[in-house]
């Protein structure tokens, strides 16, 4: 995603949103696997047993 950083005298410059990335341990067919997640991901996986 892409927006602006807008400095005190409002001068307006490109920037980039990226997402949250962490490093996670998830169960996969029954063994642990380390995979990158977003951390929104990461909540939702959390949500999913309930």
């Amino acid at each position: 995603m892409a927006g602006n950083n807008v400095s005190h005298s409002k001068v307006r410059t490109k920037r980039r949103f990226l997402p949250n990335l962490q490093p996670a341990r998830v169960l996969e067919g029954g063994r642990l696997v380390r995979v990158t997640l977003c951390t929104r991901c990461m909540r939702t996986a959390a949500k999913a047993p309930r």
